[in-house]
């Protein structure tokens, strides 16, 4: 079977990512499950062939180099891919992530329409959190379409690689890919900045430089969008501070403090029908206690004024779990392997009753 032949059953089955290993069929990855084609096992030689066809010269040399190559792959009239080529044990293997043409709606996506108020506020910075493969860029991407339908406005995103392709509506949108259209991050941010732009996108906040500029541009009357691998609000705020040297993290706090707007943390979940997952959130709004909080680097109070503050749109990642429990849609099982203090969550249920 042809790589292209692959890809189009990934489709086909509404996978979220394919898998090519040597000496293992096709594996696909659907509803969070991983799932063995039926197709004859891939020996070494195979796997490079069918992944050096669609490489180009630069990226072969880059690969051959770094033994690591992330990008994007877009073929005709299909869903694109953001692919990872790699070695293991000396085979040359890649995991195909599928990125639909079209970018949902966030109604569709189950999102709290706190979150849409979120991509409305004028500056500030808005975090989306969660580990790998829960949805994030998703998120983010109807975030930016929102803005698009709704605002006339500059956005300009940085990312690694490009995932969702934006066209303009009322936003003029520049999507710049890091290793293509520029070296870095931190980089690109900076640069950014003198671009005239209203809303900026950060794929990633990966290192000091990139956490420090997003701060700074927040501060300067800048919406920035940007994305952490962290699993919920406070632990965010902790990994924001903890990046700096001791001698800055006063100054940050107060930066954090002043420019936060919120925290939206994520996880993808399995329904317990079967059919599908669901989208978790934990969500965390800047209010004046929140950000009084941060100044003071009382973080572990974070978590009792999200649960105090309902009014404000806020939830705990826990209250999320019991209600979607309550309702059916997870099963126990799930919420429990989910929930951050499981005596707590255990009392909530009771409370229902």
């Amino acid at each position: 079977m042809e790589l292209r032949d692959l890809l189009l059953l990934t489709i086909q089955k509404r996978a979220s990512d394919l898998h090519l290993t040597y000496d293992t069929p096709p594996v696909l990855r659907i509803d969070g499950k991983l799932i063995l084609t039926k197709e004859d096992p891939l020996s070494r030689e195979q796997l490079k062939k069918m992944i050096y066809a669609i490489l180009t010269d630069h990226q072969k040399e880059k690969f051959e180099r770094d033994y690591e190559l992330d990008f994007s792959l877009a073929l005709s009239g299909m869903d694109r891919f953001r692919v990872n080529v790699h070695v293991q044990r000396g085979a040359v293997e890649a995991a195909f992530r599928r990125i639909p043409l079209f970018i949902p709606h966030m109604s569709e996506l189950g999102i709290p329409s706190v979150v849409a108020d979120f991509a409305r506020k004028p500056n500030g910075l808005v975090l989306l959190t969660g580990p790998t493969g829960t949805g994030k860029t998703t998120t983010l991407a109807a975030m930016i379409n929102l803005i698009n339908d709704e605002r006339e406005a500059l956005i300009i995103c940085i990312e690694d690689p490009i995932e969702y392709v934006h066209f303009n509506k009322k936003s003029i949108i520049k999507q710049r890919e890091v290793y293509s259209d520029t070296n870095s991050f931190a980089e690109a941010l900076k640069r950014c900045l003198r671009q005239d732009p209203d809303i900026i996108v950060v794929g990633e906040m990966r290192d000091l430089e990139t956490i420090s500029t997003a701060l700074t541009a927040a501060e300067t009357g800048h919406l920035v969008l940007a994305t952490l691998h962290t699993p919920d609000a406070p632990q965010t705020i902790e990994r924001i501070i903890d990046v700096f040297p001791p001698h800055q993290q006063q100054q940050v706090k107060l930066q954090l403090s002043s420019s936060l707007q919120g925290v939206v943390a994520q996880r993808l979940l399995p329904k317990a029908n079967g059919e599908g997952r669901v989208l978790a959130t934990e969500i965390m709004v800047a209010t004046s206690g929140i950000r009084n909080l941060i100044r003071e680097h009382a973080i572990e109070q974070i978590p009792t004024a999200i649960q105090t503050g309902s009014s404000y749109g806020m939830q705990t990642m826990d209250k999320c779990l019991q209600r979607f429990y309550q309702d059916g849609t997870i099963s126990y099982e799930t919420a429990l392997m989910n929930v951050n203090d499981i005596e707590e969550f255990k009392q909530l249920l009771k409370k229902e009753k």
